[in-house]
């Protein structure tokens, strides 16, 4: 097998690495509004079966699986959504601190998985001595997994509806404001896709991965750099990107939340 193939070989498997961990902490990630939202008095998700750890219920065919692959494999960054978490904000108990709650809880999991990853890169560390090759592709993957989950974390947390960081801004507004905030945050998507896709690709102005680099790639370099091995140029090497995760309105009246 030639060096060409070995390199070709080599970047589907990471390719195929990456979307399969993007895959594993959305579902994780959207498990956690769930279980936060039923913390809180909303038992929707429950009756709906989506805490499930079963992928099937929460990966979406075209968002989860085909969107990710197809990105990966053409060089764009990996971009991709799962089925969201439907909850209904009139049952929470104190709905102001409960959109909180629940809204933080899906980059909270991600945290948690970052750090879990953090800890299996740093054990990996003890297979080298067995098995340099095993060891390697160990420490490889958990580098990713935690890279993954910290771009998850801090692209949600972008107060932009429709990521997680949106719900801060419900409980600084007025009640009398509130129905109109909810109306506009079901339109806000286009604002979004400016400025993930048409400020970096048009104008070469590219406010989110400046962000990224600043914040997730920093803290993932000071958790893996813990371990021993610094592991930077993730960006650049596999053009990957933090999953989006999505919700859209919950559909139960004016005054009804959207799902996360």
């Amino acid at each position: 097998m030639s060096f060409l193939s070995n390199a070709t070989f080599s970047k589907m498997l990471v390719n195929l690495i990456v979307v399969a961990l993007v895959m594993f902490s959305i579902v994780l990630h959207e498990i956690g509004h769930g279980f936060a939202a039923l913390r809180m008095g909303d038992n929707t998700a429950k009756r709906m079966g989506r805490l499930s750890p079963n992928p099937l219920k929460h990966l979406d065919p075209f968002g989860s699986v085909l969107l990710p692959l197809m990105l990966a494999f053409s060089g764009a960054p990996i971009i991709g959504f799962a089925k969201p978490v439907p909850y209904d904000p009139r049952n929470l108990r104190n709905r102001k601190v409960g959109e909180v709650v629940v809204g933080l809880a899906g980059p909270v999991t991600n945290l948690l998985l970052a750090l879990i990853g953090a800890a299996l890169a740093y054990a990996s560390r003890h297979l080298f001595l067995c098995s340099s090759q095993l060891g390697y592709w160990t420490w490889q993957v958990c580098a990713y997994f935690v890279q993954v989950n910290l771009l998850l974390m801090f692209f949600n947390l972008i107060p932009l509806p429709p990521l997680d960081g949106s719900s801060l801004i419900a409980p600084l507004l007025p009640d009398k404001h509130l129905k109109t905030y909810y109306q506009v945050e079901r339109y806000s998507m286009p604002v979004l896709i400016i400025i993930l896709i048409v400020l970096p690709w048009f104008l070469h102005i590219d406010p989110v991965g400046w962000y990224l680099e600043n914040t997730a790639y920093r803290v993932a370099n000071v958790l893996l750099g813990l371990t021993g091995y610094a592991h930077t140029g993730y960006l650049a090497s596999v053009c990957a990107l933090a999953a989006v995760v999505m919700r859209g309105p919950c559909g139960r009246g004016d005054d009804a939340r959207g799902d996360r």
